[in-house]
């Protein structure tokens, strides 16, 4: 449990549509195509196609584990709590973490990027996020920015 509230978290990812089920099935059928074709070439007497359309094939299987192995760790998640305001992004092996001062962090737009500017330095976020939601990741955290920098105090003593 944490020790102070969160008063804003957003978590994003990638797209990762095809699953383990569809990976195989993606695969299987790249592999019936290359036994298909090179069964075809071979009984026509050009084998060397065969090595090449079977190189292309692993690499196209091998690129796609690949993008989903990097997929699958790759994150970004913007957190408000404790007065600061923190990203943590992770890209496949890489990762990096920015923390802001939430009453000095500015959100801005630079064709169709989102960044967060603070004192001179500015981290972009929203990588994983298409352009609308970006715009709504926008709009929720201006508005829990300003809701922290503008704080509503109810005092019964001044009613």
């Amino acid at each position: 449990m944490p020790e102070t509230p969160v008063i804003f978290e957003a978590r994003s990812a990638p797209l990762n549509s095809m699953g383990e089920a569809g990976f195989r099935i993606v695969a299987g059928i790249l592999l019936a195509g290359f036994t298909f074709t090179g069964t075809v070439f071979t009984i026509l007497g050009a084998w060397p196609v065969l090595v090449f359309a079977g190189a292309e094939t692993l690499m196209v299987i091998g690129m796609l584990a690949l993008y989903r192995s990097h997929a699958r760790r790759s994150a970004e998640i913007i957190t408000l709590a404790a007065g600061q305001l923190t990203i943590r992004r992770r890209e496949g092996r890489r990762s990096e973490e920015a923390r802001f001062d939430p009453f000095w962090a500015r959100l801005r737009w630079e064709e169709a990027r989102l960044f967060i500017a603070h004192r001179g330095t500015a981290i972009e976020i929203g990588r994983f996020l298409t352009t609308e939601e970006r715009e709504d990741l926008a709009r929720s955290l201006g508005e829990t920015l300003r809701r922290y920098r503008e704080p509503v105090f109810d005092n019964p003593q001044l009613r």
